[in-house]
């Protein structure tokens, strides 16, 4: 500093603040912090953000002590750490809560801050990542001893929250023990991660649980990453902070800074004219045989572009981001280990929110099918799957992006008939294993030739001779013959062939915002 400055007293000052806001909840508290496995918001934010990029806003917000003199004796700062930086070089908004001050509840005008943030992203139309580890919201009991007053509840800055989702791709990090209006923040996102063992959310934390005498609880049981990202509240768990950051930061690589922008290509480093034979043995002759649909997936996509999202809910649905010659598109996939790929209810709600994503940020989808149509039986029913299944469907055809459908297999059913919208142009090719129609021939035959096989005097004759007889029905290239589907392709082209579709859905794809907004 320029000791010659007239304004030498106040720099001095600027100076002394910013340190002391620097200091966070001290050095003890810090201490105790890290011996929990955790960074300090700082560090977070360092992590997350190219080096030497974060301008920080608001560091000298937070209540100060003064003497009789009116000169500052201590500073407490606001718990929140926020401003911009840039990720991978793009501009982008953080925010993180300090759990050193008061566990990261309400103090010192966090809540002004938090909505600076948001609404800092949406005007500036800026990505924002959250990096969450308390409850954000109205503060605790102490509060009624603090400021002599209750409150009634409200979610401050709410408006700007959902707002964002609507415009600017939203990731929150779950980096420690997140409550209330905190654990809403992490869940009304694009893109959510919790950190094994030192991350968990709740509603209400074992304390409250506990105290109500219904059960007894503690973090992990309550709400561990195990029973969040199982359950679709989360949608990946990570072993490390550092692991978190780097999945917001290639979660973001696929999207555009705000719905008025387009994704990004990157420059294409796969020959988008390779074939891969290997791809003819794919799916197994025997319908009941099981086989690995993301084996599919990054075999077609370009080499090493394939980010799944959500792999440990819904788990009869694959959704991720991949890229082909470059271009971004929104992966869609049945996962035959799970009900043979049928969607449950989860499925359903999980197809849903990954096609209001495509439409929101302007994603071409691929679509690689074998649904054997929505999981039958009571627990679906309790479930109310046709509920949520409807819900898919009327996002599928509120969508308007580029949408191109490969059926490996099964396509039956309702949710079959979700595999795009029909009554839109969208390419669709099947590959020969392709077995289409109604119902499948298990459980069909039984609801169709009830009667006949009630009368006969050897059913298991009868089923088989009809079976027999069907299945010839079931040929690919008959319904080929009909133009029911565009084309049936040699497996080993469906790269080239998709690729093509990317190019083509390229200037297709149209920037603003969609006619319906995202929803958590």
């Amino acid at each position: 500093m320029d000791d010659a400055s007239i304004w030498q007293p106040e720099l001095h000052e600027l100076a002394r603040r910013t340190d002391l806001a620097h200091r966070m909840g001290g050095e003890e508290k810090l201490a105790r912090h890290r011996d929990l496995g955790k960074l300090s918001v700082r560090e977070r934010i360092d992590a997350l953000l190219d080096p030497g990029t974060f301008h920080e806003i608001g560091a000298l917000t937070g209540r100060g002590t003064y003497d009789d003199d009116g000169n500052l004796v201590d500073f407490t700062p606001a718990n929140f750490v926020m401003g911009r930086g840039r990720l991978d070089d793009r501009p982008v908004v953080v925010g993180g809560d300090d759990f050193t001050g008061r566990g990261g509840a309400a103090d010192a005008a966090i809540f002004q801050k938090q909505v600076h943030a948001e609404r800092m992203a949406h005007d500036l139309r800026l990505p924002i990542v959250r990096c969450v580890d308390g409850s954000g919201g109205g503060g605790s009991v102490k509060t009624l001893e603090t400021e002599r007053r209750s409150f009634v509840p409200f979610n401050p800055g709410w408006d700007w929250v959902v707002a964002n989702l609507s415009t600017v791709p939203t990731v929150s990090l779950c980096l420690g023990s997140v409550a209330g209006l905190g654990a809403a923040r992490v869940v009304t996102s694009h893109y959510s991660v919790m950190v094994k063992e030192t991350s968990h959310l709740f509603v209400a934390g074992p304390p409250v649980v506990n105290r109500l005498g219904v059960e007894t609880v503690d973090k992990e049981t309550l709400g561990g990453s195990s029973i969040h990202t199982r359950n679709g509240t989360v949608d990946d768990e990570v072993a490390t902070e550092h692991d978190a950051f780097a999945r917001a930061r290639r979660f973001l690589s696929y999207l555009p800074s705000s719905v008025h922008d387009l994704p990004p290509r990157a420059a294409p480093h796969d020959d988008p004219a390779r074939r891969d034979t290997a791809l003819r043995d794919a799916i197994p002759r025997e319908r009941r045989r099981v086989y690995q649909a993301r084996d599919i997936v990054e075999r077609v996509v370009d080499a090493g572009t394939f980010f799944e999202v959500g792999r440990q809910w819904g788990r009869s649905a694959v959704t991720g981001l991949a890229r082909l010659d470059g271009w971004p598109v929104a992966i869609l996939a049945n996962d035959p280990y799970h009900y043979a790929g049928g969607w449950t209810a989860d499925a359903s709600r999980k197809v849903e929110r990954w096609v209001d994503l495509a439409e929101t940020f302007h994603l071409p989808v691929v679509h690689f099918v074998d649904n054997p149509g929505f999981l039958i039986g009571t627990e679906s029913e309790q479930a109310g799957t046709i509920r949520h299944g409807a819900r898919t469907l009327a996002a599928i055809y509120q969508a308007t992006v580029p949408w191109c459908s490969v059926l490996l297999r099964k396509v039956y059913g309702v949710a079959g008939a979700a595999h795009q919208n029909a009554s839109r142009l969208s390419m669709r090719f099947a590959w020969p294993s392709g077995n289409w129609g109604s119902l499948p021939l298990e459980g069909g035959i039984e609801a169709a030739y009830k009667a006949q096989l009630e009368a006969a005097e050897d059913p298991a004759a009868l089923r088989a001779e009809i079976e027999t007889r069907l299945a010839r029905g079931q040929n690919p290239f008959k319904t080929a013959e009909a133009f029911l589907v565009d084309d049936i392709v040699d497996p080993a082209d469906t790269r080239p062939l998709l690729c093509d579709f990317a190019n083509l859905a390229a200037p297709l794809r149209t920037p603003g915002p969609s006619s319906h907004g995202a929803r958590p």
